[in-house]
């Protein structure tokens, strides 16, 4: 592994290089925060992906290019008078030095979970009005549920146990089945999705992750069925339910075999 020294260097090299583009290259040059607003989640996705695989190569890969867009973001800064990559690495480290005072300060703490209730309650005395008001409106919506849960949890607004938050999913779930109307019917749907990823955060599990990784395994097993399907000189659109579950089976059961 690289020394602190190198660190720095290669950092500071990039920043350098940062420079040039923005000087030199004709599509840098005309990049604005708004322009590279889209790119920067593409890259945030992409390394998402990595980290689900686990794929080392293709995270240090992803890594760099989210690193370039936090670096051209405080070169725009810099540019407007705003801020500059120093202010932005500072303000970081006082926010991180100032939320944990159980390493730089003289409060103690017996394991993550008060971590975390310690992390929301300094928030609130940074200034932020509402427990909740750190949550991004555009983040997705099992992650924003997810977020939203765990931030709350952080001031004690918590089921007891995993038990009691799926009593809550029972509970929603009779309600959907309950309504007829069409709108109040997704009303109560958005309700039992909200408990079910309640339950899975207590459970200690990530509902994003394990519908990514359903998500993943369908769309593997979809074309691994369409691949059989060509090989038998078959039309998908074109064969009944019953013959494209059996071809989905096969896929399943071909997709074990390989594991």
């Amino acid at each position: 592994m690289n020394s602190k020294a190198e660190k720095l260097e290669a950092f500071s090299r990039l920043l350098d290089i940062m420079d040039d583009l923005r000087e030199k290259c004709p599509w840098d040059k005309k990049q604005t925060l708004q322009s590279l607003r889209h790119l920067t989640l593409e890259e945030v996705y992409e390394l998402s992906d990595a980290l689900l695989d686990e794929d080392l190569p293709e995270i240090k890969k992803e890594l760099g290019d989210v690193l370039l867009h936090l670096v051209f973001y405080a070169k725009i800064g810099s540019e407007k008078g705003s801020f500059d990559i120093a202010d932005v690495i500072n303000s970081l480290n006082e926010k991180l030095i100032f939320r944990h005072p159980h390493i730089y300060g003289d409060v103690e703490v017996a394991d993550e979970e008060e971590v975390k209730q310690n992390w929301e309650k300094l928030k609130l005395k940074e200034g932020n009005k509402s427990v909740l008001s750190g949550v991004s409106k555009g983040t997705p919506s099992i992650v924003k549920a997810y977020r939203i849960q765990e931030k709350v949890k952080g001031i004690g607004f918590e089921f007891a146990d995993a038990k009691d938050a799926w009593k809550k999913v029972d509970e929603e779930l009779a309600e959907f089945h309950a309504e007829t109307d069409p709108v109040k019917k997704e009303t109560e749907l958005g309700d039992v999705f909200f408990s079910l990823i309640n339950y899975a955060r207590i459970s200690g599990l990530n509902p994003d992750t394990a519908l990514e990784r359903t998500n993943n395994k369908f769309i593997s097993r979809f074309q691994k069925m369409e691949t059989i399907a060509s090989q038998r000189k078959l039309v998908l659109c074109d064969i009944s339910l019953e013959d494209m579950d059996l071809l989905w089976d096969e896929a399943k059961t071909f997709e074990k075999s390989e594991q």
